[in-house]
């Protein structure tokens, strides 16, 4: 039961982190809190739909909104993000074996390359001419 909704949120986490646009309301609430209004500024589009985004964000938990009379600042909730973290190191031996497996094919072929005789034309060649009078 705890697994499945642990595997839910991270599953709703990975859909929010899937959009541009929540990405980057995200990289703006890393620097402090901000209202609606002002996570909206850079982007080209209405303020219900910047809504929307803060909706999906505010589901996946990454973001909360708080009320201070008429001011509803959005914050950053990092603690889901430290799920994805380790959702991620669970596969890190993975792609760094990977690496070091394509580091060392790449090596064998520049080894192998260099090894290869180079040829040079004949110092007596003359050159093409490619302008045609």
């Amino acid at each position: 039961m705890v697994a499945a909704l642990e595997e839910e949120r991270l599953t709703e986490t990975f859909a929010a982190l899937a959009n541009p646009t929540r990405r980057a309301i995200l990289a703006r609430l890393a620097h402090g809190e901000a209202s609606v209004t002002e996570l909206a500024e850079p982007f080209d589009m209405s303020l219900p739909a910047v809504s929307k985004h803060i909706r999906v964000l505010e589901r996946a938990g990454l973001v909360t909104q708080g009320q201070r009379a008429q001011y509803r600042p959005c914050t950053l909730n990092a603690a889901p993000l430290e799920a994805v973290s380790s959702w991620a190191e669970h596969y890190r031996h993975v792609w760094e074996d990977r690496f070091d497996r394509m580091g060392g094919y790449l090596n064998q072929i520049q080894t192998s390359t260099s090894e290869l005789p180079t040829t040079k034309p004949p110092a007596d060649t003359p050159a093409k001419d490619t302008i045609n009078d």
